[in-house]
């Protein structure tokens, strides 16, 4: 495990209006996303004609015109920003993708072969509060959204279910209270858990972390064999601060993943090298508080996990028969 180096974190300016945000998918920069509260579940705003009086009223009006332009001129905007999240800084894989001495990527045989089938798909992502989505500056831009997004335009004719069970402050103490109700009970062919950050900042053993983990896999496993996928710690000031115990997480979560034969997404060092080895700066995927993701971070994040769904797919279809002892993967 390389060492891990704590960093700074500077100021910058808060992400577009609220009220903008509410009706539609919002602007986003790279630089300058707002910290909010978790945000509600994603809602489809898909309004009524408007009636032939109200269209009268809206055509004759001076100052409605106007309003109503300057509405549509912001739709415009910020439709246009949504899809241009990566203009700005692109969402590259890690230079080194197989920093850490990783096996050989090996496939998530039940979610693809599901795919690759034509048959309905369910993927829980379960976890706290980056999994909720803190730190988006709209349910749109938390990375079940952005992932599922993604999967839906890769696969159009597919039914794709992404269920976000995401809980901020928890870690696997309390995730394994909720594990049959909000996971097993769910029947999913993926399971991407998110866990050891809040373990990290409340000074849990990450040992005791690593134990609850193995067992919740265990579960999962013997209900019904859904795929499962890892994802451990963020690299970001607030963790850094705790530099021992982070890399004592991020080690044993790797080895929970590889002695179960299951996913590990390697979060920590995927983001480290956002910022050592492509240069950018840590406001450009860490919000205000040092530890949440923006929707730069959240966006990158899902596209790399879902590149990896999708190189899966290709797999199975190509038949390629990986061994379970290379099941263990890191992405890209």
């Amino acid at each position: 495990m390389s060492s891990l180096r704590p960093f700074c974190l500077t100021a910058w300016l808060a992400a577009p209006a609220a009220a903008m945000l509410l009706l539609l998918a919002p602007a986003s920069h790279a630089q300058a996303p707002a910290a909010q509260a978790t945000p509600a579940p994603a809602q489809s705003v898909d309004p009524a004609p408007a009636s032939p009086s109200q269209t009268t009223v809206a055509a004759t009006s001076p100052e409605q015109r106007g309003v109503t332009a300057r509405a549509v001129d912001k739709v415009k905007q910020v439709a246009k920003s949504a899809a241009d999240i990566f203009s700005r800084v692109p969402c590259l894989p890690p230079k080194d993708a197989n920093k850490g001495g990783s096996k050989a990527m090996g496939t998530l045989p039940h979610v693809a072969g599901k795919l690759v089938a034509g048959k309905p798909v369910v993927i829980v992502a379960f976890g706290s509060s980056s999994t909720a989505g803190f730190g988006a500056s709209s349910p749109e831009f938390n990375y079940p959204n952005r992932l599922a997004a993604q999967l839906r335009r890769h696969y159009p004719t597919a039914d794709i279910t992404v269920v976000n069970a995401g809980v901020g402050g928890e870690d696997a103490p309390e995730m394994m209270k909720r594990l049959q109700t909000q996971v097993i009970d769910v029947h999913p062919d993926l399971v991407i858990w998110q866990v050891g950050t809040n373990a990290v900042l409340r000074n849990l053993d990450p040992g005791e972390t690593a134990k609850l983990v193995e067992d919740g896999i265990s579960r999962i496993q013997a209900a019904g064999g859904a795929d499962i996928v890892l994802v451990d710690p963020q690299y970001s000031p607030a963790v850094n601060q705790r530099k021992e115990s982070a890399g004592k997480m991020v080690h044993l979560l790797g080895k929970v993943a590889e002695l179960r034969h299951v996913g590990i997404f390697p979060r920590f060092e995927v983001m480290r090298d956002w910022h050592e080895n492509q240069s950018i700066p840590v406001e450009s995927f860490v919000i205000a508080d040092g530890l949440h993701m923006n929707d730069w971070g959240y966006a990158c994040f899902a596209q790399l996990l879902g590149d990896d769904i999708i190189r899966s797919v290709g797999q199975i279809k190509l038949g390629v028969n990986v061994p379970a002892d290379v099941r263990t993967y890191r992405p890209m």
